[in-house]
């Protein structure tokens, strides 16, 4: 058996962000979850920090470290998505306030500490909203980047265009400059796109075989994703809306379940109406070297399949 992978989840939770963390804690032999770090995204931080430690509580996980970070963008104003995870990022159920305390050192130096003390190549980066702590993790300590042995994001659209703007999906178009560090910094990135969550659609059927679970976290996670449901198919006129990222950790549990190919991957940063789109050479085009491995497949059932089988073990 080999040692669990060890991660960092990067988060602004969000109800999706939610699962993730979620499946995460439910699959301690395959994940070595080394601490959470939160940054602004989905709402402003004060939120997102109390967000990631009520799904910690909710889920008996009130030893987990949750480090603070970044309150707006590298060099952007800060754009919230409200509209889409209600006021709090976790509108839908009613919990207790957090009693776990945030951590006192910055997610950003929790990050640099981690990548340099662990060994070269054992750390994986699961970031699931904006990409801000890593951007700056990578300006202060750029020797980081050679000892990460992988980043996985949810982040970006191509055939599918974005979410937030015609051309960008929300975690890039939140902080571009971020993510363009990220995409250039030779770290090896796995890139889960708008063109794999949109396949993942929280049907009435799906969110039943959740509910039929029975306990706490799962009956929490249905209320979360009735409320979050709402917007998308009002947009879509689908039935449920797409679960972005827990993608990112079963990717890690589940490698299989996802395809797509090796391409070159730039963040656009000048075009007022392009701004934060991920430029994908998805037909090598460009010559550019290859940066991403970009996700365009998924296997939506074997997705489901793993994500309430490990929601049952909470």
């Amino acid at each position: 058996m080999t040692d669990p992978r060890k991660i960092i989840i990067d988060t602004d939770p969000g109800q999706d962000d939610a699962a993730a963390l979620m499946l995460a804690f439910a699959s301690p032999d395959e994940l070595n979850l080394l601490g959470i770090t939160t940054v602004a995204g989905n709402v402003p931080l004060s939120y997102t920090s109390r967000n990631a430690r009520i799904v910690c509580e909710l889920c008996g996980q009130q030893a987990r470290a949750v480090y603070e970070g970044a309150d707006r963008p590298m060099v952007r104003d800060l754009v919230t998505a409200e509209h889409v995870h209600g006021k709090t990022g976790l509108d839908g159920a009613v919990l207790p306030e957090p009693t776990m305390k945030v951590q006192p050192q910055h997610a950003v130096d929790f990050i640099i500490d981690t990548i340099r003390r662990e060994p070269e190549g054992t750390v994986t980066l699961c970031t699931l909203g904006p990409l801000t702590n890593i951007g700056l993790a990578l300006q202060k300590a750029p020797d980081i980047a050679p000892r990460v042995r992988e980043l996985v994001m949810m982040g970006g659209g191509f055939f599918e265009g974005g979410n937030i703007t015609p051309a960008a999906e929300f975690n890039i178009y939140v902080d571009p400059h971020a993510a363009a560090a990220v995409v250039g910094s030779g770290i090896p990135v796995t890139m889960m796109p708008l063109d794999v969550t949109h396949q993942l659609m929280t049907t009435k059927a799906r969110v039943a075989r959740i509910a039929e679970i029975g306990t706490k976290p799962a009956a929490t996670m249905v209320e979360w994703l009735q409320f979050f449901e709402r917007f998308d198919e009002e947009k879509y006129g689908s039935d449920g809306g797409p679960l972005h990222d827990p993608t990112v950790i079963a990717y890690l549990l589940k490698p299989e379940l996802f395809g797509g190919r090796h391409c070159n991957v730039e963040i656009e940063l000048q075009s007022e109406l392009t701004v934060g789109m991920t430029v994908v050479d998805w037909w090598r085009v460009s010559g550019r070297k290859p940066n991403v491995q970009v996700m365009r497949n998924v296997d939506a059932d074997g997705f489901f399949d793993l994500l309430i089988e490990r929601f049952a073990r909470l």
